[in-house]
């Protein structure tokens, strides 16, 4: 793509537009996914393309290939990714690893070949150091080795920074690379084994309070803390860098209220589900990084974000929907 293509897809405030274009989103019938999509039909598209992953394997080159040209994308967002919490991150290192690297690599190698106008791919907050100041800033990303329980996973989202910045330095290849903090909200996983700390939690004490068990055994010693961001704020967040980043520079996708311990987060989750009684720790299982929480001042500076639902809101919603969605009887019978 030379300059005279990116030129051409400004708008006249200088802003890349995605008024009329065909609009890729791998991923985009997952949690985030259809928070991004919701966002991204308000914006006027000619098309908003969501390939399911049970028709399209984006680990497969050809695949790939294939999609792009059934397609023909102009924009693509890359949200596809195998994903889950601590105890899925240690008990599929190897697929983590692959998968993710793999898509990316496919994704972005075939984007170049289709000259796509842009290209928007999604880190991971677990890409940072172990031990990195907190709170994490981008130039801390290169100072050290991930935490081990989730670091192939953090790795290979890494490296597809590496391949944006490469092919931006030799092909003019216009590729933005985010990385939200932890995400929650409805529509989230809230899979016994693959979920995430807060639908994980969540799950937990709804059952522990439906059956009226005494206690509750979380994995770690509730020390290590965390940052969360709302589901729909990071959307917004994406849409905003889609239009109006274009820089080499990873940026940081920040939440909202700071860091909270999982110990005091548990606590929290418990009062809002009702759950009244004992939170027992594990700690003969991992505590994972910690601690995490990035800022968010390049975002704030470069796309105007900041996060807008603060998080006991945000809890209140995301238990509000998983009862919603989940029967009692359902729920106890899972």
């Amino acid at each position: 793509m030379g300059s005279r293509t990116r030129e051409s897809n400004l708008d006249a405030a200088g802003r890349f537009s995605l008024h009329g274009k065909r609009v890729l989103v791998t991923g985009g019938a997952g949690f985030l996914g259809s928070a991004v999509c919701a966002r991204l039909r308000q914006c006027d598209l000619a098309e908003l393309i969501v390939p399911r992953r049970a028709e399209y394997d984006l680990t497969d080159a050809e695949v790939v290939r294939a999609l792009f040209e059934q397609t023909h994308p102009e924009v693509v967002l890359n949200l596809a990714a195998e994903v889950g919490g601590i105890g899925a991150n240690l008990a599929s290192p190897g697929r983590f690893f692959y998968a993710n690297m793999a898509i990316a690599l496919h994704l972005i190698e075939q984007a170049r070949r289709s000259q796509v106008e842009k290209f928007v791919q999604l880190g991971t907050v677990c890409s940072y150091p172990k031990f990195a100041p907190v709170p994490f800033s981008e130039t801390n990303l290169w100072d050290g080795y991930p935490e081990d329980t989730n670091a192939p996973y953090g790795i290979a989202k890494k490296a597809s920074l590496v391949m944006l910045e490469a092919y931006r330095e030799q092909y003019d290849f216009r590729g933005v690379f985010l990385m939200p903090t932890n995400l929650y909200g409805p529509r989230d996983n809230f899979d016994e084994d693959s979920s995430h700390v807060i639908p994980a939690l969540i799950r937990k004490c709804e059952v522990a309070r439906l059956t009226d068990s005494p206690t509750i055994t979380c994995w770690g010693t509730g020390s290590a803390s965390r940052e969360f961001l709302y589901v729909d704020d990071c959307a917004e967040a994406i849409v905003a860098a889609t239009e109006m980043y274009d820089s080499p520079e990873p940026v940081n996708i920040a939440g909202a209220d700071g860091e909270i311990t999982i110990r005091a987060l548990a606590e929290l989750i418990a009062d809002i589900t009702g759950f009244t009684g004992e939170i027992r720790w594990d700690s003969s299982k991992p505590d994972g990084q910690p601690r995490r929480a990035i800022d968010g001042t390049r975002a704030c500076e470069s796309f105007a974000f900041e996060p807008r639902t603060c998080f006991k809101e945000g809890l209140r919603r995301t238990v509000e929907w998983f009862r919603g969605q989940v029967a009692s009887e359902e729920l106890l019978a899972i």
